[in-house]
């Protein structure tokens, strides 16, 4: 993987990734804020912002009007906002890339934020809350994080509440946006069939009134309340959606990486042990899985099964039986090979088009504040030994770090704690 990043004047960063064999470009911002940034009040607020983005600017005052020019030269584009980064970004027909720069630069410069508009897109983003809230298999996950994180910005739901949609005014709008939106807390990514000569300085001048200054900081996320503890959702669903998790480790951690590797282990394929036992041999569940989550300051480890409400205690009873097995008799060499090689052939997958490098170095630049390539995350997966997974699974697969969600109708809690102490 072949980059140059650079630091302009004003303390934009800007990385450069030049990509033979391709007729595309892609062209990311990443900004390093979002819901773990906000308070009660504005909960939903970085994300409500991305849409507003996208509502017209002092150069195309007209909402669509740039949407349309993209559409013209069939360019895919869209934005995203998680707890720790929003981003804007297009892939465009290479010879367009004038286009996409000219359009990213103007809606994160000279977006109108108009009252009307903020009005009108209450709706939408009400709209995609009730989407979300009506998918079991991916609300969980924000269930999850509440009852992990508690009662603050990382138990918080990206997308808000629905009171704080219906009330947020535009002066939080342009005050959350002069706070965040600066130029050392954003990053600008060309991946693809890039320009030749002058992108940097084509970068610069787009991006010259991008404002400059301190940004916002997160709050340091509050001690975790030790478990086991459960949250359920009654709801009546046509299936038990199961989440069983420990607090695990952030992304700078020494660690990190080996409880990926033991999450890859347990769930992250069709021949893991989780997705082996629960679906393969005893047909509890079609979806089953399991990952390792980290942020900057926080992290967990989680595995889920959509089951029939009549099995829901035994794919939770097999879940801790697994992670307790794991913790006492390890891993095989065989099995620690397959799941390095897996991660390896995945990390390879994953950076094929310009889209995927652009979010791959975007991503580690905005959250790390530096770039390890490919081959860095290599050789520490190479140097993770059976030991290592061992004592990793031993820390943190206990009772005092472990709990359990469910959405799902009549759900009785008290006998999946005596199914959590046996961890």
């Amino acid at each position: 993987m072949k980059f140059t990043k650079k630091t302009l004047s004003n303390g934009l960063r800007v990385i450069s990734a030049p990509m033979h064999g391709t007729d595309t470009v892609t062209l990311l911002v990443l900004v390093g804020t979002g819901s773990n940034y906000e308070s009660q009040k504005i909960n939903g607020l970085s994300h409500f912002l991305e849409h507003m983005f996208f509502k017209g600017t002092k150069n195309y005052p007209k909402p669509g009007e740039l949407d349309r020019m993209l559409d013209a030269v069939g360019a895919i584009h869209n934005a995203f906002t998680s707890r720790e980064e929003t981003g804007y970004w297009v892939k465009v027909d290479a010879k367009h890339f004038p286009l996409a720069l000219n359009f990213v630069s103007d809606i994160l410069q000279n977006a109108l934020l108009k009252e009307e508009e903020i009005n009108r897109e209450r709706g939408p983003v009400l709209e995609e809350m009730s989407m979300i809230w009506d998918d079991p298999m991916r609300y969980i996950w924000s269930v999850f994080e509440r009852l992990v994180y508690g009662d603050n910005p990382y138990g918080w739901d990206v997308i808000g509440t629905q009171k704080n949609i219906r009330e947020m005014k535009r002066s939080d709008f342009l005050k959350y946006w002069k706070s965040q939106y600066v130029a050392s807390n954003t990053i600008v990514v060309a991946a693809g069939n890039i320009p030749e000569g002058g992108l940097f300085e084509k970068i610069e001048k787009a991006f010259g009134n991008l404002r400059e200054g301190r940004f916002a900081k997160a709050p340091e996320p509050k001690k975790l309340i030790e478990g086991p503890r459960i949250e359920t959702l009654l709801k009546d669903t046509a299936q038990t959606h199961v989440m069983v998790g420990v607090g695990g480790y952030e992304l700078t951690h020494k660690d990190r990486i080996v409880a990926e590797v033991l999450s890859t282990i347990l769930g992250g394929y069709m021949s893991s042990r989780l997705f082996s036992d629960i679906r393969e041999r005893h047909g509890l569940a079609y979806a089953v899985r399991a990952s390792h989550q980290s942020y900057r300051k926080v992290g967990y480890f989680a595995a889920y099964a959509g089951t029939p409400h009549t099995k829901a205690e035994e794919v939770v009873r097999r879940i801790v039986a697994n992670l307790t097995k794991i913790k006492k008799s390890g891993v095989s060499t065989e099995e620690l090979m397959r799941a390095k090689e897996n991660i390896k052939g995945r990390l390879a997958i994953s950076l094929e088009s310009t889209d995927d490098v652009a979010s791959y170095l975007g991503e580690q630049e905005i959250l790390l504040g530096k770039i390890e390539t490919p081959d860095v995350i290599i050789k520490k997966l190479e140097r993770i030994t059976k030991e290592d997974i061992v004592r990793v699974a031993k820390k943190i697969f206990t009772a005092r770090n472990v709990y359990t969600t469910l959405i799902g109708p009549n759900i009785k809690e008290d006998s999946y704690k005596k199914i959590l102490q046996t961890i």
